[in-house]
């Protein structure tokens, strides 16, 4: 957590995927529907955006396992589920 990787975002968000709480603050689903339309916008310019896509992508996978509705930090779950390991059990 230290140097250059410091942020008060991972600190927060880091926390809540140590401590499996996924309540929501801002949804899986709510991502989704942003990333998306920023896809779609970029698409009808002809821009390509890999990184969106590629953070859409790891949504909708999210949402897939059933986690649409949780805080987007539950996204170590796709993670974990592509990993096939656990970072910490719930």
């Amino acid at each position: 957590m230290g140097g250059f990787a410091s942020s008060r975002i991972l600190e927060v968000h880091g926390e809540r995927m140590i401590k499996r709480t996924f309540a929501p603050g801002f949804r899986i689903a709510l991502h989704q529907k942003d990333l998306n339309l920023a896809l779609q916008s970029a698409r009808s310019l002809g821009v390509a955006l890999p990184q969106t896509a590629g953070a859409a992508q790891l949504m909708n996978a999210c949402a897939a396992l059933g986690y649409g509705q949780q805080d987007h930090s539950a996204l170590v779950r796709a993670l974990e589920a592509l990993a096939q390991h656990t970072v910490t059990p719930d």
